[in-house]
């Protein structure tokens, strides 16, 4: 499945990917040899901490790398006529205005106002048009969105 990121998203994810497989796996390993010095791994929290930090970085290096291969590099160039991945929306609701750009999952962080595609506000933008009214479902109720400019 397509992973949308952005040209500055991608390099992100491909310098933590850089890091993990290098200081921080050097690291890992640093504090399992220095743990396994102390004697009994079977009692040794220092060992058993550093196993589980091994693991989860393992993890989340085999996770970028999926992310990065499945990537698509959006870009801005969309003629601005029609929300897509990659647009920065400015929409108004009972609430007030807001900006959106909208972005792959990867990239995610809705209190910068980067939601996903695929989140229901993301999806709900996807294909309008300035000027258009959008409803979008909500835990809370259904919120009714002017789209007022897209970038």
């Amino acid at each position: 499945m397509p992973q949308y990121l952005s040209r500055d998203g991608l390099g992100k994810l491909k310098k933590e990917l850089e890091e993990r497989k290098g200081q921080i796996r050097t690291e890992i390993t640093r504090k399992i040899l220095a743990a396994k010095e102390l004697g009994d791994l079977s009692e040794n929290a220092e060992y058993v901490e550093a196993k589980e930090a091994q693991s989860f970085n393992e993890g989340r290096i085999a996770e970028l790398e999926e992310i990065i291969k499945e990537a698509v590099v959006i870009s801005n160039g969309n003629t601005h006529d029609i929300i897509v991945v990659g647009s920065t929306v400015r929409v108004k609701s009972p609430q007030g205005e807001h900006r959106f750009t909208i972005v792959g999952p990867a990239e995610s962080d809705p209190t910068q106002g980067f939601i996903s595609n695929e989140s229901p506000l993301g999806s709900a933008f996807i294909g309008h048009k300035k000027g258009e009214e959008v409803e979008v479902k909500t835990p809370g109720g259904v919120v009714e969105y002017k789209i007022l400019e897209i970038a």
